[in-house]
């Protein structure tokens, strides 16, 4: 890719996360957006269809990220104790660019990008599955209750209550898995 190219990127960028660090996705212009990045709109517009296609584009990326760099992805259903400590520590690490991007009316969207993520995952080591109504319902139930739990309860310290959640998902999926294969 030309430096231009990624350099004008790397501005749009920098300057949605400081402008979505202080507001709601609505509240952000392109004008103002441009200002601080210091590029036209013209040039803005040549990247990004407009500032929601950007903050998809953004919120996309960090879940992207996060699937690709889980060791070993093939354990999702062998070792799902295990897989959950890992993508939930992956998310910590980037927890504050989460924070940003998935903020407000955004909120719902993380969990959402996270379960696409997972089953393009699940489907990619186990296409068996793809069409199995237990498996995808097992995915979300389990996917959905970890989002909540997690968040709704950090108030307890985020590595006790991870640790208690991936206990809880590597049992649940144990059993729910013995019932799909019976």
């Amino acid at each position: 890719m030309d430096i231009r190219v990624e350099k004008t990127r790397q501005s749009i960028i920098n300057a949605f996360i400081e402008l979505r660090s202080h507001r709601e996705l609505e509240r952000i212009t392109i004008k103002e957006l441009c200002e601080k990045a210091r590029i036209n709109k013209s040039t803005f517009y040549s990247h990004y269809q407009d500032i929601y296609h950007l903050s998809d584009t953004l919120e996309t990326e960090v879940v992207v990220s996060i699937m690709e760099n889980l060791s070993h992805p093939e354990k999702v259903l062998e070792d799902t104790a295990d897989f959950s400590r890992e993508l939930f520590m992956g998310f910590l690490a980037k927890d504050a660019l989460i924070g940003i991007l998935f903020s407000g009316s955004r909120s719902k969207c993380l969990v959402q990008k996270i379960e696409i993520a997972l089953k393009e995952l699940v489907f990619g080591a186990y296409p068996q599955y793809r069409e199995n109504r237990d498996i995808n319902i097992m995915l979300t139930y389990i996917l959905y209750g970890c989002y909540y739990a997690f968040y709704e309860n950090r108030k307890y310290g985020d590595v006790p209550v991870l640790s208690s959640i991936t206990e809880l998902t590597g049992e649940t999926a144990a059993a729910a898995l013995k019932m799909v294969n019976k």
